[in-house]
């Protein structure tokens, strides 16, 4: 029975005509999708101000939400609408400037200086897809900075605290020495100062054999190791030198670049930018969003984990540290097993037994290692699991006349479970007594991995797009004006079947932007690059056949021309489309950025217009040709 075998090619020597109904249904099911999940791009979103609660008990409400739109209506900003939003609500208002207003004024109004952020206030760009398509999972496609500009925050690295933690850490691996060497020491919380630690001793003796056990791992050039009084006792004194503090201060920001990148890739931003700035600052793209409150929230947000043992009765008393545990005072041995660094893993779940959240985790090697050491030979004694976060605080000084904001972040820390050990702990448990929206945050930044040092945003603005507005019109007009001589071309020189094509050509660039709007792919400059280097191998393919139908006419009848051409392309089109595809796939492997943009949108347009260029448009030359016997054909 006649059909077509590969897609657009018929199979035997059947007339063009007689294509099998499912094809035409194939075919339409495709372009109906195709328009529903591009439609999206033709309702342009409004510019909006996000809030949502950070710190404040008060919760954001349409009645709160309307509060903030009459204050901002009084300061002469017109406001479009508002509505509530996950966790938060949005405030529409007209263009640029006035988001920019008024996210000054709901800033000053909602945060007040000297006090913990309450709100989180960012901006954003709202959706006016309508529900209707937003509810079948329809949504525009994300643009890159280039083309739409985005949010670009910078943050201040709090190098001190980097270099105060680790040179705790090195404190902690010197009493470790210690105390496996058995020499006593004298501890005091203030043994760290600056870039310099000191440890005290009863007697000279102690201190030299010390000396003696620690100064192999603290020499020169990295260390200076002296001796020196220490309150009236004997004690020694480390200096860190400037060339280990530049290192110190390296390997913290790269952590925090690290965390950085893997909270807003957990986000879902699109091809964002986190690179250095300097010495001491971080510098964040957030394209085609602007940004949301999620992200600003958790972007300068530090929470970790320490896990420590309840003090035992022979502890020593500078050994303990006494903590608020659910209405009572637990005691709780300084030594800590291991914190969140060690975490591969985090997730948020709920307890098979009593359904309450949990934070299922899953340590690395050595803190599966660590963990198993420590609670082995203390089974039943009681682990307490203690929750650190560190909380941005905006302070207001008048400095020579003006305002003068300065960041910090206060540090808090408490115990959110006491348990006691049933069996030694492996690689992987659950951490229980948070809330669902605790847990969850917690898992977020767990995942994300530990930052070496607070981070604070002193630097917060939208961007445009970074070519300028000028030339993306520019770059814009040239692709329409191009798209556009194209189909006068093929519509002159082919007739009718140079329409079909056209009408095959604008399908495949429907489908094109769908595909790349269902798989979330951004659109940048270069990657409009490759929808221009699509264009022309659809034409191309076009071409090829219109031109193999041509020579086919002058022997055979219409019908079998027609047969005989697609047949006789489809094979040159595919080698072609198919090394190109080959060519996409590798830069998309490889590249990154520019590259990465070119090889996607490539990628996707090649198979796109190879379905609507032989598929797609032998389908319309049956309807034209193919119900009847056609004598002449306009081509």
């Amino acid at each position: 029975m006649p059909g077509f075998g590969l897609p657009g090619r018929p199979r035997g020597s059947a007339p063009t005509g007689r294509a099998a109904p499912w094809r035409f249904l194939v075919f339409a099911l495709v372009v109906t999708l195709g328009g529903l999940y591009a439609a999206p791009n033709l309702f342009p979103p409004d510019f909006a101000v996000q809030i949502s609660v950070d710190n404040s008990d008060r919760a954001v409400s349409n009645q709160f939400l309307g509060e903030l739109a009459e204050g901002l209506e009084v300061n002469g900003i017109p406001v479009v609408g508002t509505e509530l939003a996950d966790q938060g609500g949005l405030i529409r208002v007209a263009d640029a400037n006035d988001q920019l207003r008024a996210g000054a004024i709901l800033q000053e109004r909602l945060n007040p200086p000297g006090d913990e952020r309450q709100f989180v206030v960012a901006f954003n760009l709202a959706s006016t897809t309508p529900d209707w398509l937003r509810g079948i999972g329809a949504q525009p496609m994300t643009l890159g900075l280039d083309l739409k500009g985005g949010a670009h925050f910078v943050l201040q690295v709090d190098m001190d605290e980097a270099v105060a933690k680790r040179l705790a850490d090195e404190l902690e691996k010197i009493k470790n020495i210690l105390r496996e060497e058995r020499i006593r020491y004298h501890s005091t919380d203030d043994a760290v100062q600056g870039n310099t630690l000191f440890v005290s001793f009863a007697t000279p003796q102690l201190r030299d054999r010390a000396v003696a056990v620690i100064e192999d791992e603290f020499r020169e050039p990295d260390y200076v190791l002296e001796t020196v009084e220490v309150g009236g006792r004997p004690g020694f004194l480390i200096t860190v030198q400037d060339a280990k503090l530049r290192e110190i201060e390296d390997s913290a920001i790269e952590q925090n670049l690290t965390g950085l990148r893997n909270r807003i890739n957990q986000l879902g931003v699109a091809e964002p930018l986190v690179q250095r700035l300097g010495r001491a600052r971080i510098g964040i793209d957030l394209p085609g969003v602007q940004d949301s409150a999620e992200a600003k929230r958790k972007i300068d947000k530090i929470a970790n984990l320490e896990f420590r043992l309840e003090a035992a009765a022979n502890d020593r008393p500078s050994e303990i540290e006494q903590w608020p545990y659910e209405g009572r005072v637990v005691d709780l041995n300084k030594g800590i097993i291991l914190t969140g660094d060690h975490v591969i893993h985090a997730a948020q779940g709920r307890d098979s037994e009593t359904g309450l959240p949990v934070v299922l985790i899953k340590l690395d090697s050595q803190g599966g290692e660590m963990m198993h050491e420590a609670t082995a030979p203390n089974i039943g004694r009681r682990m307490a699991v203690i929750f650190i976060e560190h909380k941005p605080i905006v302070t207001t000084e008048i400095v020579d006349g003006e305002r003068v904001d300065k960041h910090s972040s206060r540090a808090e820390e408490r115990v959110i479970s006491l348990a006691t050990i049933l069996e030694p702990l492996p690689y992987s448990f659950q951490i229980s007594g948070l809330t669902v929206d605790e847990a969850r945050e917690l898992a977020f930044l767990l995942r994300a991995g530990a930052l070496a040092a607070p981070m604070y945003i002193v630097e917060e603005r939208t961007v445009g797009a970074s070519l300028g507005e000028e030339n993306i019109e520019r770059g814009m007009i040239a692709v329409a004006v191009g798209f556009g001589l194209v189909l006068a071309f093929m519509l002159v020189y082919y007739k009718v079947f140079g329409l079909i094509a056209n009408v095959a050509l604008t399908l495949n660039l429907v489908i094109l932007v769908a595909v790349m709007s269902v798989l979330e792919a951004t659109l940048t400059l270069p990657g409009i690059a490759g929808i221009v280097l699509t264009v022309g191998m659809a034409v191309d393919a076009n071409v090829l056949i219109f031109s193999r139908i041509r020579e086919e006419l002058k022997s055979n009848p219409p019908a079998q021309a027609i047969a005989a051409g697609y047949d006789r392309a489809f094979l040159t089109i595919l080698d072609a489309n198919v090394t190109t595809l080959f060519v996409a796939l590798i830069l998309l492997t490889i590249g990154s950025g520019p590259i990465a943009g070119f090889a996607v949108t490539l990628s996707i347009g090649i198979l796109t217009s190879m379905f609507t260029a032989i598929f797609g448009s032998r389908l319309l030359v049956h309807l034209l040709y193919g119900l009847k016997r056609a004598e002449k054909v306009w081509i």
